[in-house]
This record gives C-alpha cells, sequence and structure tokens, in this order.
C-alpha cells in the first residue's frame, strides 16, 4: 500500500461528526470553518497517522496560501528559533514551496537562526507533516507555500518574545499554523515514570525494579496526566500551561511550539478563553502507542487539536 492510499484511508475513515475529547462531550463538524492552527502527532505513520488525520480533516483549505510549521528540536540544540534556507521541501507525494520572502521577513524583525541543510534534514518533527499537508493541500498545492519553524529550548520569556511575533500572521485567515508535538514518553528509556494512583494521591516514579501498582493501571496514570495537560490547553493560557509543565515535568516533546502558539493567541486576544466569542481550542483524538501495565513498559501518546479564533 503506497502512503498516498494510506493517508487517504485515515482521512476518509475521521467521521463528519467528531466527538472532542478534551473538553469531552462536545462534537465538531469537520473541517471546521475558520480554524487558524492544529497541534499534531510526529511520531511514524504506523504509530501516529491515524490520529493525525483527525487534526488534518478539521482543516478548511479554502482560504489558506500559508502553512506555517513549527516543531521541536530534537537533536540540534538551539535557545532561540531557527528557520529553513531550503527552496522546497520533497514529499513521496511531490513538492512543496517553502516561502523564502517571508523567512526573509521573520529574519528582519528579531533574531532567528538558519537550520543547517543537514539539522532541517534530520529534524523528523518537521517530516513526519509534509505528506499529510501535501495530501490535504493536494488539490491547489501550487499556491500554497511553507514556512519552517525549528522552535529550540525556550524560556518562557522567549516563548512569549516569537509568540508576539508570530500574533499578526496567526491573525491573518490566510495562514494556517501546524505544531508539531507527542505527547507523554514515559518508560524508564525516556527518563519519565510518573505515576499517580489516585486523582488525590502523592505522585511518584517508579522503577523498572517495582512491580505492578496496586493502584491504577499505569497507561491511565498517563491518559489522566496528559487529559490534565491538554484541559490547561484548552484554556489558552500560556502561563498556566508552563505552570502546569512545572508541575508535572509531563514530557510533551513540543511543549515550546506549543508555549509560542498560546503565547501569540495571549497577545492577540485576552485570557478568557471561555467566552462563547473567545479562542476555542479544542481536542479531537487522543492515543497510546501501547497500553503500559508494568514499570519495565514504555509508551508514547499522540493527541490532534484545533484552535479556532474569531474574526
Amino acid at each position: 500500500m503506497t502512503l498516498d492510499h494510506e493517508l487517504q484511508q485515515w482521512l476518509d475513515s475521521v467521521p463528519e461528526q467528531v466527538t472532542e475529547v478534551n473538553p469531552v462531550g462536545d462534537s465538531c463538524t469537520v473541517p471546521v470553518k475558520g480554524i487558524r492552527a492544529i497541534i499534531g502527532p510526529h511520531a511514524g505513520f504506523s504509530y501516529s497517522g491515524a490520529n493525525a488525520a483527525y487534526g488534518y480533516k478539521c482543516i478548511d483549505t479554502q482560504n489558506i496560501k500559508r502553512v506555517f510549521l513549527l516543531g521541536p528540536s530534537h537533536h540540534a540544540y538551539l535557545k532561540t528559533c531557527a528557520l529553513s534556507q531550503c527552496t522546497e521541501y520533497s514529499t513521496p507525494l511531490g513538492n512543496i514551496r517553502v516561502d523564502q520572502e517571508l523567512v526573509r521577513e521573520l529574519q528582519d524583525k528579531d533574531e532567528w537562526r538558519l537550520m543547517s541543510t543537514r539539522v532541517d534534514q534530520d529534524e523528523h518533527s518537521l517530516e513526519m507533516h509534509l505528506p499529510y499537508i501535501y495530501k490535504v493541500f493536494e488539490s491547489r498545492i501550487e499556491q500554497i507555500s511553507l514556512v519552517p519553524i525549528m522552535v529550540g529550548n525556550l524560556a518562557f520569556a522567549t516563548e512569549q518574545k516569537y509568540g508576539k511575533l508570530l500574533a499578526p500572521y496567526l491573525a491573518d485567515p490566510e495562514n494556517l499554523f501546524i505544531i508539531s508535538s507527542d505527547f507523554c514518553h514515559w518508560g524508564s528509556r525516556f527518563g519519565y515514570t510518573f505515576y499517580q494512583s489516585t486523582d488525590d494521591s502523592q505522585p511518584c516514579h517508579l522503577s523498572a525494579r517495582d512491580g505492578r501498582p496496586n493502584g491504577v493501571p499505569i497507561w491511565e496514570s498517563i491518559q489522566r496526566l496528559d487529559s490534565a495537560g491538554m484541559d490547561v490547553i484548552t484554556q489558552v493560557d500560556h502561563a498556566m500551561f508552563r505552570q502546569y509543565l512545572d508541575d508535572t515535568s509531563n514530557t510533551i516533546c513540543g511543549n515550546h511550539p506549543i508555549g509560542v502558539l498560546l503565547a501569540a493567541v495571549n497577545h492577540l486576544y485576552s485570557k478568557d478563553a471561555q467566552r462563547q466569542d473567545g479562542p476555542r481550542l479544542r481536542f479531537v483524538k487522543y492515543d497510546q502507542s501501547s497500553k503500559v501495565r508494568s514499570p519495565k513498559d514504555s509508551s508514547v501518546s499522540y493527541a490532534s487539536a484545533y484552535l479556532w479564533l474569531p474574526r
């Protein structure tokens, strides 16, 4: 089966009426008119391709002319953000033009690094989104340009700086932001074994030498941890999200790109995202690569979301 066929199958499997997983109980009709951003995973397609389809199916492609792709840096250590020097990105489906004019415009505004070709090629958080971007914009791919941004290990104030810088582009309905992130990386191989047996109990960290805990299964503790994080993200409050990360150290690898997005929204709007006419960020799919039951096991969580902004 070709990748093109796989992507189409995953997209076709998303129902027209999607039940939102956070907050629980609401639903949306896809595509969602007027969304400005999605959050989606970047693991191998066999792990997270079906999950990512939920985010991409939310996109209303009709008026989009430019896609900003923000992904974390897994290999190159950065304390800033970096832009691509490439003129186009190749995918198994076809090529996507990089908006070098916009790249130069961003460079003129603040401190940006440029990715070397090798760093650019090695970063899977950007690469794994390219086939889906091509697929959903396939009928008008020549009219679309891409702005890839590698987001480094940013301090809170630096996330705010880049959020403010990118806010005018997020406000433009002809732009779409794609935020690349997996959620909890759990297991000794990731150096993170957070466990909480009940909502009221004191969290601990399990050892591979421990037996199965007496409380809820480990996978359920992971799900509750991620759910708490998703709940905070849906509040569209940058400071609240950073506090959640400080409290839990949840290994959300795209936490800095998410932080930049939240900072941009907070710059554009008040933080009262619960108002009916305010920004709306909703998660539409959540999965785990496996159901962890033993401290010797490991898993990665995947979540997809959309962000709608009022006119």
